[in-house]
């Protein structure tokens, strides 16, 4: 088992927003973009490797979100620019495309294929290649919660319909990518970090009482259905985040309110959580991960500078030991660098002295 790993997407090196800026301004083409990124992924994952780390990702440099540029790739989803910042994150309004869905969803090649294939090609005998997407249920909570549901109504006769199309089109996605070589896929799932805090979930699903429960067991199903039509040799893996964007936040709360069904009854081989400060609550709801699932432990923040303690960090680890045993855990930063294009607040240099620390805490504890 891998000891010390990262959620998945990194600073974007400034050559490459500018690049990004180019393009919308249509100063440079697609292809000219293209090679941009190519070479920064490539400089990314060089440095991954010389750093010892035995996953590597393209960083999501080709994405302005962790979530919303894998939907676009979907047929039935359309987007354009939020006028104003369209989601509260602790008090930053995050400026991200307006999404919604315009035709019944489906998916036929999509461009994240394309992506992972370059990251590919750069795995050897010590690494492996992984790919983040949001979950099936977080592409269903995102379309049917309270702001874009009577939307998704006009194209969808009701839920059932719509729920029933996500799995077919996430499990087409799964085929394909599978196909290209994929072995590690991961479930990026902020729904759960939603749902921890009851206030927030009310507001966010618009439903409350028996009608919320039963909707957190759907979303459940969901990811679910997708991991059991999916090939048996293929690790899925979850990550389930509070909000991430420019160092802020959009909830607190435990993993208490939650643990039954998503430690006790999600199919994934491992979670990825986090838990870098108090707005994660405590390590008691890991007695509820199911069979020998695994939990990569997300104490060092991404979202500040700082480097943690080593002595209080291995202090955490220990703690976690007594709900859950010390060889189906590991350790990484609590998320992402930049789950947006705008990044977290700190740099690339601060970035790397991170996840120095968490192979080097890692390697302390499990040897």
């Amino acid at each position: 088992m891998n000891r010390y790993d990262y959620v998945g997407s990194f600073l974007r090196p400034e050559r490459l927003k500018k690049a990004r800026r180019d393009f919308e301004n249509n100063t440079i083409n697609a292809e000219e973009l293209k090679k941009v990124e190519d070479e920064c992924i490539t400089e990314l994952i060089t440095k991954i490797k010389e750093l010892g780390y035995h996953t590597i990702t393209d960083g999501e440099f080709r994405r302005s979100t962790w979530h919303l540029d894998f939907m676009w790739g979907f047929n039935g989803v359309e987007h354009k620019k939020t006028i104003e910042g369209n989601t509260t994150f602790d008090g930053e309004a995050a400026m991200i495309d307006d999404t919604y869905v315009t035709g019944k969803i489906s998916c036929d090649h999509h461009p994240f294929v394309d992506h992972f294939k370059f990251v590919k090609q750069f795995e050897d005998e010590k690494t492996v290649a992984k790919q983040t997407i949001p979950s099936p249920g977080q592409f269903y909570a995102y379309f049917t919660g309270a702001q874009l549901l009577r939307n998704t109504l006009s194209i969808y006769e009701n839920e059932e319909a719509f729920a029933k199309d996500v799995v077919k089109a996430y499990v087409e996605f799964v085929h394909e990518i599978y196909d290209a070589g994929c072995r590690v896929l991961q479930f990026d799932d902020c729904v759960w970090g939603g749902m921890v805090n009851p206030k927030l979930a009310c507001g966010l699903t618009g439903r409350t009482g028996d009608a919320l429960e039963d909707y957190k067991k759907r979303l459940l199903e969901l990811n679910n259905e997708v991991v059991a039509q999916s090939p048996k040799d293929l690790e899925i893996n979850t990550h389930v985040c509070r909000g991430n964007y420019h160092s802020t936040f959009f909830s607190s709360g435990a993993y208490d309110g939650v643990a039954d069904l998503l430690f006790g009854e999600e199919n994934v081989n491992a979670y990825y959580l986090e838990y870098d400060d108090e707005r994660s609550g405590g390590f008691k709801p890991l007695a509820k991960v199911s069979g020998d699932k695994k939990v990569v432990l997300g104490l060092i923040t991404t979202k500040r500078p700082e480097l943690e303690d080593k002595e209080k960090v291995i202090k955490r680890i220990k703690e976690a030991s007594k709900y859950i045993p010390l060889e189906r855990l590991s350790l990484s930063p609590q998320c992402g660098f930049a789950s947006c294009e705008i990044g977290n607040k700190l740099t690339e240099e601060e970035q790397w002295a991170k996840l120095k620390l968490v192979k080097e805490i890692a390697e302390e504890v499990w040897g």
